[in-house]
């Protein structure tokens, strides 16, 4: 079938994903800016997704669909209305392009401006923290709040190479006031909670780049500072982290190990970080197939769920809260990592899904979006639905390289191997989707090509 789509690229000699990208790429940032997602800055179609859009075969899903009415001027609908060969297309615009009207440099001016911003307020936090030598004042220490709860917010919805050097610099900057013996011991504690934070976001970071021995250090500085803070809830998040890190870098004991350690340092936590502790758990029971365990701490995570009394972590927000769309997409992926596959563990990936769909949620994260979507795609595999699997890891496949992190790109790698085994390798569609994974993983995770 020959769409708008395909007449406009051929005019414009855009029909090769070479040619494409980048006039999609700058469409896709200018979006960015004028919706204030810096996520959607570095959405890219993959070879295959570009190739369906171009022969009419798949429309595009979700985000993709705006940058495409940005950057072309036509609805959806228009874009895969059919044209007949030799014919001019006779639909109206609906808004000029950037290669025709002042919107790309209107946002290019935006961007430029934001940058500035940005950097003057770096500046003025510079001269904060430094002004007074012989003290640390409370605008300083305002200052480092303001911006731990910024990054803490941004993590979960922005691709790591946008915030990574904001969020070493704020590391840097907690160090320096704890190292300058400047702080008063009533500022000691909020200075070693804020540095615990940052260390776990840093040891996150390293996770998400694939640098499972790096993270874990990150993790047991953040471990000695949220011992400085004295938080209990504190070392149970980082014990927990040492239980994620060990999860996807494949030691199932040790992460059985960090997470039910963490459960026993604090057994009284009404925090949602109690409620992760055991999900943590039944997780890494999963991947060492021990069935009786993962029941009994899912059981428990439901337990602890019903007593959760939210508290100062769970006030940050984005990573640092645990809440019930998460639950259920560790429950799924608990039972999918058992074999497990029937008709109500489909429905309960199905909800799973369901729970990350609103991106203006503010728990919504895009790594948790594409793992449900990734467990749901197993889970029909389970039951030889090859094309609903295919449907379900579709948005997994279409995201940009800056946001394919490690345990998204270990997730798809899942469901490839599941494309692998009998009966279903033989379909066409398995095939298909077994080498647009295997061509998933950028040259290092999370970070843009």
């Amino acid at each position: 079938m020959r769409t708008l789509f395909r007449h406009l690229l051929d005019e414009r000699e855009w029909r090769d994903l070479d040619a494409f990208l980048p006039h999609f790429r700058e469409a896709a940032r200018e979006l960015s800016e004028f919706e204030e997602k810096p996520g959607l800055a570095s959405l890219a179609p993959a070879p295959s997704t570009f190739e369906a859009w171009y022969y009419g075969s798949r429309q595009p899903q979700r985000d993709a669909r705006r940058v495409l009415v940005r950057m072309l001027g036509y609805s959806i609908e228009q874009l895969w209305s059919e044209v007949a060969e030799g014919t001019t297309p006779i639909f109206a615009p609906l808004v000029s392009t950037p290669e025709t009207n002042s919107p790309a440099e209107s946002g290019m001016a935006l961007h430029e401006m934001r940058r500035t911003s940005v950097m003057a307020a770096r500046r003025a936090m510079d001269f904060a923290l430094g002004a007074e030598r012989d003290r640390v004042g409370e605008e300083a220490l305002g200052f480092l709040s303001d911006e731990v709860k910024r990054i803490v917010e941004a993590y979960p919805r922005t691709p790591l190479s946008e915030i990574i050097e904001d969020l070493a610099a704020a590391q840097d900057d907690a160090f320096r006031l704890l190292e300058g013996g400047r702080a008063r011991p009533s500022q000691l504690r909020d200075l070693n909670f804020m540095a615990t934070v940052l260390s776990f976001l840093m040891a996150k970071g390293s996770h998400d780049m694939g640098e499972s021995k790096v993270a874990m250090q990150q993790a047991r500085v953040a471990f000695f500072c949220a011992q400085a803070a004295e938080h209990s809830g504190l070392i149970a998040l980082v014990d927990g982290l040492k239980s994620l890190i060990s999860y996807w870098a494949s030691k199932p004991e040790d992460a059985l190990h960090f997470a039910r350690q963490a459960a026993a340092q604090a057994p009284d936590l009404r925090g949602t970080v109690g409620v992760w502790l055991p999900g943590l758990e039944a997780r890494a029971a999963a991947l060492l197939g021990d069935g009786a365990t993962v029941r009994a701490a899912n059981q428990q995570a439901d337990a602890l769920r019903e007593r959760v009394i939210e508290d100062d972590v769970d006030a940050l927000g984005g990573l640092l809260t645990y809440p019930q769309p998460k639950q259920l997409y560790y429950v799924v992926e608990s039972e999918v990592l058992l074999g497990h596959g029937d008709a109500q563990l489909a429905a309960q990936a199905e909800e799973a899904v369901r729970g990350f769909s609103n991106r203006s949620d503010p728990s919504w994260a895009f790594g948790d979006e594409a793992g449900s979507h990734c467990n749901l795609a197993l889970v029909r595999l389970h039951s030889g639905d090859v094309d609903g699997a295919a449907e379900a890891i579709r948005p997994v496949l279409d995201l940009g390289p800056g946001l394919r992190n490690n345990g998204i790109v270990r997730s798809a790698q899942r469901v490839q191997a599941a494309l692998s085994r009998p009966p279903i390798r033989d379909a066409r569609v398995a095939g298909d989707l077994r080498a647009e994974i295997a061509m998933y993983e950028p040259a290092r995770p999370a970070l843009p090509r």
